[in-house]
């Protein structure tokens, strides 16, 4: 299992409903408010306010393409907290005119926000909230600088290119699950819901061996919207317009509050807009974060256990207070929240706390180089494994695994595993010679990983393409497995995701696997950790058939079985780099 399976890599929150509010009797409603843009055209807005408003208050809106009806419980919340606040649907979505044109809300968001500050009901001074395709639209928004808005507070951000569609250039048969459910203007969430339905289509697709560019065809839902973005398969210019400019980051001066999870998909987008604000803003910027225990959706709505995976009550919060009391330091005078003690919040599970520290780069005190190796060229086998040390190896054959992308075995298996489980390790067990599998010593004292890891690993396939999975999993003293992190790399993008590159021969190549989702996990003495590197998982990615062909359009018929050699001597160290936590903060 990858690190995707394990969270809802689109850009929906689905059934992330509040707890019931009390006092409902104190919103004043207004449905089907028309709200005009700069070229006509008019978004339909469901409208919260607190009864009997006397004077003019601070605004919320959120920007959605999933009809407003979703975030009824929260406009409740907010109107009765002394906000107004408006669930506005994009254009060409629920009420809006307008023809949806997925994942471009810039401008809109910019003239929402000005045409309120102009409502005699808002004092001026305007917020945005929202998570997934919501925490996108509010950063598209920012960069536009609309004079009125105070402050944003991005949830699970998804950001074009980094996470969504596409991440590392590796497309998701998922997507299309996704623009089924933003299909005309109704919301598809019986459609988009049903997990078995989009399993058992992909599982057939893949036996197909169609190309990834039919899908839409072949799913009965042709879209213009998905054939434009897979005709830009790799980062450039058109996506490079999704996403604010350095120069746009370096001027968005209000406070930011970003929220992601640890297992939230969109968590490459959420931290990745964190980053480039903070590179262009430096000490100007006003940016606090938290990273929860949390998969997609809970990064709205938190829950005691994920996918699988049992957190501690502490990690429940209540994310609508939070936003309140946020909305009041920023837009009402009030006290800085209680819960952001520090710049950056984290919760590290297994010690089940949050640990607080002033900067990111603070939470990792130390990497430790965990050396590959492996005994007879045997890494194949969960029970007979190559090994990480912390020791330089000597010298030791290449291991290998063959992958045949016509082989739909694996594909098959996955599709049997029901719902999504951090602690699965059926599809290890059961790998079949098809993955190469190291495993640390036991550890000899608790330790807590926080942080990145990172791979260092070389490689030789005798193919012009392939693609590589990197998942890292603790398996605990009862042999328990749980996810951990994962990164993926297509092999002609080994150095520039811009840039492709066809592999020209067999020799032995370093590839960098730079892009592991952030971890922090306490590890208790006699854990080991399992490093797993195969092939991306074919039942929901797009699958790469070797040719060194356009991937979205290759078949079957163009297959080619790769042999992957990764190399562990001594001109070819391969490495795990493991990040160690920082000394806790006892606050």
């Amino acid at each position: 299992m990858k690190l995707w399976q394990a969270i809802v890599p689109l850009l929906v929150c689905l059934c992330a409903s509040a707890a019931e509010p009390e006092g409902r009797d104190r919103v004043d409603w207004h449905w089907g408010v028309r709200i005009p843009l700069s070229d006509g055209v008019h978004l339909n807005a469901t409208l919260y306010r607190p009864v009997g408003q006397q004077q003019p208050v601070p605004c919320v809106f959120t920007l959605t393409p999933y009809v407003s009806d979703n975030y009824h419980d929260r406009g409740m919340y907010f109107a009765q907290h002394d906000y107004v606040f408006l669930i506005v649907d994009v254009r060409g979505r629920g009420n809006s005119e307008g023809k949806f044109h997925p994942l471009w809300e810039a401008s809109d968001g910019r003239d929402v926000v000005e045409w309120l500050a102009r409502q005699p009901y808002c004092n001026g001074k305007i917020a945005m909230w929202g998570g997934s395709y919501a925490g996108m639209d509010q950063w598209q928004t920012a960069s536009k600088h609309p004079p009125h808005l105070a402050t944003i507070v991005p949830a699970a951000a998804a950001m074009p290119s980094v996470d969504t569609p596409l991440a590392d250039n590796i497309w998701s048969l998922d997507e299309m699950q996704w623009f089924t459910l933003v299909t005309g203007r109704a919301f598809q969430g019986k459609i988009y819901g049903d997990d078995e339905f989009w399993s058992e289509r992909s599982l057939r697709h893949s036996e197909a061996h169609l190309p990834y560019a039919q899908f839409d065809s072949y799913l009965g839902n042709p879209s213009a919207d998905f054939q434009e973005q897979i005709s830009h398969p790799q980062q450039d210019a058109y996506w490079d317009a999704h996403n604010p400019t350095q120069a746009q980051f370096a001027a968005i001066d209000i406070p930011v509050l970003t929220i992601t999870g640890q297992y939230d998909g969109d968590q490459g987008g959420a931290l990745e807009y964190y980053r480039r604000h903070l590179a262009a803003r430096g000490a100007q910027a006003r940016h606090f974060l938290i990273i929860g225990p949390w998969d997609h959706a809970q990064t709205r709505t938190p829950q005691s256990e994920v996918d699988g995976l049992k957190v501690g009550e502490a990690s429940v919060l209540d994310l609508n207070d939070l936003h309140r009391q946020w909305y009041d330091w920023t837009m009402k005078s009030g006290a800085r929240p209680t819960f952001l003690k520090k710049a950056v919040a984290w919760y590290v599970t297994g010690a089940e706390r949050w640990r607080y520290t002033d900067s990111f780069e603070q939470i990792t005190s130390a990497t430790v180089p965990l050396y590959l190796n492996s005994q007879d060229s045997a890494a194949n086998d969960p029970f007979h494994s190559g090994t990480l040390d912390k020791q330089a190896p000597p010298a030791s054959p290449p291991d290998q695994y063959i992958y045949d992308p016509l082989d739909n075995s694996a594909a098959e298996m996955e599709a049997g595993f029901g719902s999504t489980n951090l602690r699965e390790q059926r599809d290890i067990l059961q790998s079949n010679g098809r993955v190469l599998i190291y495993h640390t010593p036991a550890l000899t004292q608790d330790q807590e990983v926080s942080g990145f890891f990172n791979l260092r690993v070389w490689l030789s396939i005798n193919q012009p393409d392939t693609d590589f999975a990197a998942t890292v999993y603790e398996i605990a003293p009862d042999g328990q497995s749980l996810l951990l992190t994962s990164a993926q790399l297509r092999a002609r993008y080994r150095q520039s995701l811009r840039s492709p590159k066809l592999v020209p021969n067999a020799d032995p190549i370093e590839y960098r696997f730079d892009h592991f989702s952030f971890v922090a996990r306490r590890m208790v003495k006699g854990s080991r950790l399992r490093l797993v590197i195969g092939p991306t998982d074919p039942l929901h990615m797009q699958r790469n058939y070797n040719s060194g062909g356009d991937v979205a359009h290759e078949s079957g018929k163009d297959a080619r079985t790769v042999t992957v050699k990764l190399f562990h001597d001594e001109n070819h160290r391969s490495v795990l780099s493991m990040p160690l936590g920082a000394t806790p903060d006892e606050h």
